[in-house]
């Protein structure tokens, strides 16, 4: 059964102020009759809804001025959300207007409802994205979006560049020099490499050997020298 009402106060998916709707009974009775929200259609009644008109007119554009206000001051801002994401930058979810709406209040105490949040698309991707917001019947604004991602990402290794790289210390000492390939004469020989000269020197130091005696042959006795004569006084 249905009975007809006028509403006092605008309810969403329902009518505004002096709106005549019609109702069932027991939703007028039981909920929108104690919250005051709407009143009973009668001839008495009919004299407010002039009254109810007006107050509606203001509200209005109370509203309007206060969307157009707010859409002013989000479009210089960037609404920054963390999400979970791999290398490819594609997230393990998506960005809902819920999370958006979570997002304003959190960091800009924005109370906004989620459903004047337009998504064209599920956001997947990390990025900076534009977010149409529609704010009032007259009124639409644009909210940056910038979606992160919680996981930080690796660093890249650096490379030590030939001038920066150090030989490891293998605790033997540096060469000073480095020793080219030989260098070969015009006939392709290698050069003969000189004695070292410790080996040149040793060989100078070194003695003769004694002739070797042939067999059969005495070895020449080594002549003595001739003793001085005697003195008379050693006689």
């Amino acid at each position: 059964m249905k009975t007809e009402v006028i509403l006092t106060n605008n309810i969403v998916g329902l009518g505004a102020e002096s709106d005549q709707v019609k109702v069932a009974a027991g939703y007028a009775r039981n909920f929108l009759f104690p919250q005051r929200l709407a009143i009973p259609l009668t001839q008495a009644n009919k004299r407010q809804i002039e009254a109810l008109r007006q107050r509606r007119a203001e509200r209005e554009a109370h509203e309007f001025n206060t969307m157009t206000e707010l859409a002013k001051g989000v479009a210089k801002l960037i609404c920054v959300i963390k999400a979970k994401a791999g290398d490819d930058g594609k997230m393990f979810g998506s960005v809902t207007a819920g999370m958006i709406a979570d997002e304003l209040k959190h960091q800009f105490d924005i109370s906004l409802d989620k459903k004047k949040i337009h998504l064209e698309h599920p956001i997947r991707m990390l990025g900076d994205y534009e977010v149409e917001l529609n704010l009032h019947a007259e009124v639409k604004g644009m909210l940056k979006v910038r979606v992160e991602s919680t996981t930080p990402a690796a660093a890249p290794t650096a490379e030590a560049t030939p001038a920066e790289s150090k030989p490891e210390d293998d605790g033997k000492r540096p060469r000073t020099e480095k020793r080219g390939p030989a260098k070969r004469d015009a006939r392709g020989e290698k050069p003969h490499k000189p004695e070292k000269a410790e080996k040149v020197e040793a060989a100078e130091v070194k003695k003769p050997r004694a002739a070797k005696v042939e067999k059969g042959e005495k070895p020449a006795k080594s002549v003595k020298t001739a003793k001085a004569p005697k003195t008379e006084k050693e006689a």
